[in-house]
């Protein structure tokens, strides 16, 4: 099987689902319908490491003590999404979970993290299997 047979089936116009998933989770306090029901999502706001503008995406998590765990997969792509980049550039960032709204600062999970998490993020291996490169683990702290 090839890897893309194994990948998640991804909308063929990400930016255009990612839009109307943002506009619903706003309107709705966080609450979304249809496929998207029920998932632990959250919505992520990033400095642009090379723009400085304001960029939002729909991220998936997992809790982590008081904190928030997210993988920077790109669905099993081969390069990190451009979150990913702009965390590391400025680490500070703005969440969106249900309907509460707080700054976080990113730092990548410690090796001696990735078992614990790994545990906690249930998709990470299906995720980690699609591509060769270690997808990293970002702990988003609340300040």
């Amino acid at each position: 099987m090839s890897s893309d047979a194994r990948r998640p089936q991804i909308p063929t116009d990400m930016k255009a689902f990612n839009t109307k998933v943002i506009e619903e989770f706003r309107a709705n306090h966080g609450e979304l319908s249809g496929q998207m029901a029920g998932r632990q999502i959250m919505l992520l706001t990033t400095t642009g490491a090379k723009s400085g503008e304001q960029r939002t995406t729909v991220v998936g998590y997992r809790p982590y003590g008081d904190h928030l765990a997210v993988i920077a997969s790109n669905n099993g792509a081969d390069t990190p999404p451009s979150w990913f980049f702009n965390l590391r550039a400025n680490p500070v960032a703005t969440v969106e979970v249900g309907p509460n709204r707080f700054q976080v600062k990113a730092r990548v999970a410690d090796p001696d993290e990735r078992p614990r998490l790994g545990a906690i993020i249930d998709y990470l291996e299906r995720q980690q299997a699609l591509t060769s490169r270690q997808i990293p683990i970002v702990v988003l702290e609340r300040i």
